[in-house]
């Protein structure tokens, strides 16, 4: 198949999730044996007028790339451009990434009469504390009519919880499917952690993802803090940025010389930070944000799977369905979400049980392997893909 995948605002290569999203699904549809055109952003933000009339074209790992430099919120400024782009690659199907302001890819995929999935990664339609919702509804909800049309005009919808889609959205379209890790990338991580009988030095325990309220980084380190008041030697590394990266650090500043702050980090380098660790924290709490209150954790969480995938023992919340992808006791450990204190105890139980651990983390390299790899969520996007493109033939 020729398949036209647009990530409009999202850059590719970047250091955000959703830009080793879709790389990850760019690049895996293509080592299936399928012609692969993306379309994102070489940086975050607006990059003047030239990329919005022409896209920067070029080639990587496998598949292309067409650079189209528009904010997020400006992405359906660039319909005509990419309608031209779409005619002239004559692509078998259309997989667009959903956005509040994209849908571009839909309207030149019903123009062209060329089928389109649509992937979701949030909840569509904001619940009513939300000011964008609120602001929506003033104004008679044109978003939610669009959001709705775009569902609508898609042939299916690939998305971690079903939630996410509107519940007048027939649910035979939506294809639960998680995201995952690139099992290869970090294999070399985790047969090194087997070879190791102990661990060596100071143990690390990592923290990696955005800083926002939700991802719980100010509860990691709280947690980290009371580990160090008790008189542990431990380093914790946090990897990434975000609106709360200065309160971790003021946080964390008496005691600063056992914490490093990473910044952003490029995707290349992820599998030898996780190497110098020897269990990876996630310690999700979804109490400020009211689309996961309302709809379910509904987040596939790309950090979790790739400390999984680097063969780390994982602590993280006990929220469905996390705690089907963590299983306490058998990939790591689960804690009450938001007690920080739960958090440093289950922390510290894997420090101070390191063959356990060490068990633990062999368990989630074969779980990740088996069921949450790039590979495997690929395989399946190819069978919904090839379902919808046979339906118009």
């Amino acid at each position: 198949m020729k398949i036209l995948y647009i990530a409009a605002g999202i850059p590719v290569p970047g250091v955000l999730g959703g830009s080793t999203h879709a790389y990850e699904v760019a690049r895996g549809l293509a080592l299936r044996g399928h012609e692969v055109e993306l379309v994102a952003a070489s940086r975050e933000g607006w990059a003047g007028l030239a990329p919005f009339a022409r896209p920067v074209s070029t080639r990587l790992d496998g598949f292309g790339l067409h650079h189209f430099d528009l904010p997020k919120a400006l992405t359906l400024v660039a319909t005509g451009p990419l309608l031209r782009l779409a005619r002239a690659l004559r692509p078998t199907v259309i997989i667009e990434r959903y956005y509040n302001f994209a849908g571009a890819g839909l309207l030149a995929a019903h123009q062209l009469n060329i089928p389109a999935l649509l992937e979701v990664n949030a909840l569509i339609v904001d619940p009513p504390e939300v000011t964008k919702r609120r602001l929506d509804d003033a104004l008679g909800g044109p978003m939610r009519r669009w959001a709705a049309w775009q569902c609508h005009a898609a042939a299916a919808i690939v998305t971690p919880l079903h939630t996410t889609v509107p519940a007048c959205i027939p649910r035979e379209k939506i294809v639960e499917l998680p995201w995952g890790a690139d099992v290869e990338r970090f294999a070399a991580v985790a047969a090194q952690r087997q070879a190791q009988t102990q661990p060596a030095g100071v143990p690390n325990v990592v923290f990696m993802g955005s800083f926002r309220a939700w991802h719980g980084v100010t509860d990691f380190v709280y947690a980290a803090l009371l580990l160090l008041k008790q008189g542990r030697r431990v380093r914790f590394t946090l990897i990434g940025t975000g609106p709360e990266q200065a309160a971790a650090q003021a946080l964390a500043a008496d005691y600063a010389s056992h914490f490093t702050f990473t910044g952003a980090v490029p995707y290349a380098a992820i599998p030898a930070l996780l190497a110098e660790a020897q269990l990876g924290v996630a310690p999700f709490n979804t109490a400020s944000h009211p689309a996961l209150r309302a709809a379910g954790f509904f987040w596939s969480p790309l950090k979790i799977y790739e400390y999984m995938a680097a063969g780390l023992p994982v602590v993280t919340s006990a929220i469905p369905p996390l705690d089907t992808v963590i299983r306490d006791g058998q990939e790591g450990r689960l804690f009450t979400e938001g007690h920080v204190s739960a958090l440093a105890d289950a922390i510290a139980y894997l420090l101070d049980h390191p063959e356990r651990a060490r068990a633990y983390g062999q368990a989630a390299r074969e779980r990740v392997v088996a069921h949450y790899s790039w590979q495997q969520h690929c395989a399946a996007l190819e069978e919904v893909l090839r379902g919808i493109a046979d339906c118009r033939l």
